[in-house]
């Protein structure tokens, strides 16, 4: 069995139970189909490689790969318990899930594009008084002096913002609906709606 799925976020709702409202993110999870079984004798580690979501125009190599299985367009790799009773082209869908699991949902996060200090870290800013001007929403310093004179690696500054892998950890599973390959998490997951999602258990 594997540990994970892909699918794609269509957008966020509510769910009104006896205890109150819960918001909860929809997911289209699956179908998914084993493209590849790895192996700890051939690959050096375990893993299974899902394909999702039907495509045209792959290139020849990825049709070479996915020969028997359909032109999926998405392809990752998902831990299994089992590898050995896992097969190329079996299928997987959202009842790998049950309403109270547990997962780790990763995406890719909305693009921000390049933005300051300020929006970015949560910097305060400058003084607003005493004849500042212009540095309301400036860094400040970003070194030292002599010692160690230069910046450090990784000092925080205005740059791109967003669009960077994001995993949402443990949010819980609500409800699981087979006929529609939905899943409902509670909480926000990372991204913009359509976006392409990867939903492991959580460890």
């Amino acid at each position: 069995m594997v540990q994970g799925i892909i699918g794609r976020k269509i957008g966020m709702t509510q769910l009104f139970r006896d205890s109150g409202e819960v918001v909860v993110t929809a997911i289209e999870a699956g179908p998914c189909f084993v493209t590849q079984v790895k192996t700890e004798a051939k690959d050096g580690y375990n893993a299974v490689q899902l394909g999702f979501g039907e495509t045209r125009g792959l290139n020849s190599p990825r049709r070479g790969h996915l020969k028997g299985v359909g032109q999926l367009g998405h392809l990752r790799e998902v831990a299994a318990e089992d590898v050995e009773s896992v097969e190329v082209g079996q299928k997987f869908d959202v009842d790998i899930f049950e309403s109270g699991d547990l997962v780790h949902v990763t995406g890719i996060s909305k693009g921000k594009g390049f933005a300051g200090v300020v929006k970015r870290h949560h910097f305060a800013g400058g003084p607003k008084t005493h004849g500042q001007s212009d540095r309301h929403r400036a860094p400040g310093s970003i070194g030292a002096g002599t010692d160690p004179g230069r910046v450090w690696k990784g000092t925080r500054m205005a740059g791109h913002m967003g669009s960077a892998r994001v995993t949402a950890r443990n949010l819980r599973v609500i409800d699981v609906d087979l006929s529609r390959h939905l899943l409902l998490v509670e909480g926000a997951v990372p991204g913009s709606n359509k976006g392409l999602l990867l939903i492991n258990k959580a460890r």
